[in-house]
């Protein structure tokens, strides 16, 4: 027999992740009140958004002309609490083009709801970024890949959305998007294709792939029978983060571009002696995150805000 007072209270934590109602979602004033609160603290205008990783974030002490800001100091931003993430928005010019940085992301694991991990790209639209780079760190499943290996995302399978968990639950605001946004082609194929033009030319190839990110929920990583799992159902790469991103920015109309920087094999069987851990990550981010910093400079550099692409 169901005890539904103890229900009750379960479904209470379930609807609440940070303190949050599912009934006060952030509104669009929200979102305005800090994106004016940053433009009036920074004279860049940015066009490009890009969100680092673990043990990426160096990309943004590259801009120039920077202007950088503390996640405690921005009304409205949650703090992050990971190893690996610096926890601070920079403004600065990359390549001539005004870029905005994040130097840590957020996750659903360390507490924060759905609508709390993605409000920064909701800020970003506001602030007139066009374009969004999304980076993370993440362990390989297909054969071919190696630690220190990037993957170029060419889709996604977002496990939290497949089981109701979307930063789009609610009420939809009209100002951002449709009810119902397409996902089919959510990774630019135009910047896609610019990318492994600029891999070839960098003479990279052999260690850039193109593949499908799943995103889990974590932070433990994978036993054994999901990693089968999720390799037999096509999965190239995984990870904690990047989709929820990647659903908000596709649902204000964003273009987006994906990086994987692959830190570690997944375990796939029980005879192995490997064990992963957030530290080799780390690790293997310093050691490949040059490489790719400069296509990422590279992309942006030869990137047409026009949506061409192409100069």
């Amino acid at each position: 027999m169901v005890d539904w007072v103890v229900f009750d209270d379960l479904m209470k934590d379930y609807t609440m992740l940070d303190d949050i109602p599912v009934t006060s979602l952030p509104r669009h004033d929200d979102y305005q009140r800090t994106a004016d609160w940053l433009l009036s603290h920074t004279k860049q205008r940015p066009l490009v958004g890009i969100i680092c990783g673990s043990g990426l974030g160096l990309l943004a002490d590259t801009l120039k002309a920077q202007d950088s800001f503390p996640y405690a100091e921005i009304p409205g931003f949650p703090q992050s609490t990971v190893q690996g993430h610096a926890g601070r928005l920079v403004f600065g010019e990359l390549k001539g083009r005004s870029c905005v940085c994040m130097q840590g992301r957020f996750h659903m694991y360390e507490g924060h709801s759905l609508c709390k991990t993605t409000f920064p790209v909701r800020v970003f639209k506001l602030l007139g970024v066009e374009t969004l780079i999304v980076t993370n760190a993440a362990g390989s499943l297909a054969d071919g890949y190696q630690p220190g290996d990037i993957m170029i995302i060419k889709d996604h399978i977002n496990f939290p959305g497949l089981s109701g968990l979307s930063p789009l639950n609610g009420p939809n605001d009209d100002k951002f998007g449709p009810r119902f946004p397409a996902m089919s082609n959510v990774y630019d194929k135009d910047l896609r294709c610019l990318a492994m033009d600029i891999v070839k030319q960098m003479g990279l190839s052999q260690f850039v792939h193109e593949g499908v990110y799943a995103m889990v929920g974590g932070p433990n990583f994978e036993t054994v029978s999901e990693a089968k799992l999720l390799h037999r159902l096509g999965v190239d790469a995984v990870g904690m983060s990047t989709a929820p991103e990647v659903l908000v920015a596709s649902h204000c109309g964003l273009r987006v571009f994906g990086l994987s920087l692959i830190t570690n094999k997944v375990v796939r069987s029980y005879d192995g002696q490997d064990q992963v851990n957030h530290e080799a990550v780390l690790e293997v981010s310093k050691m490949r995150s040059h490489s790719l910093q400069l296509l990422i400079t590279q992309l942006v550099g030869r990137m047409d805000m026009n949506n061409n692409t192409h100069f």
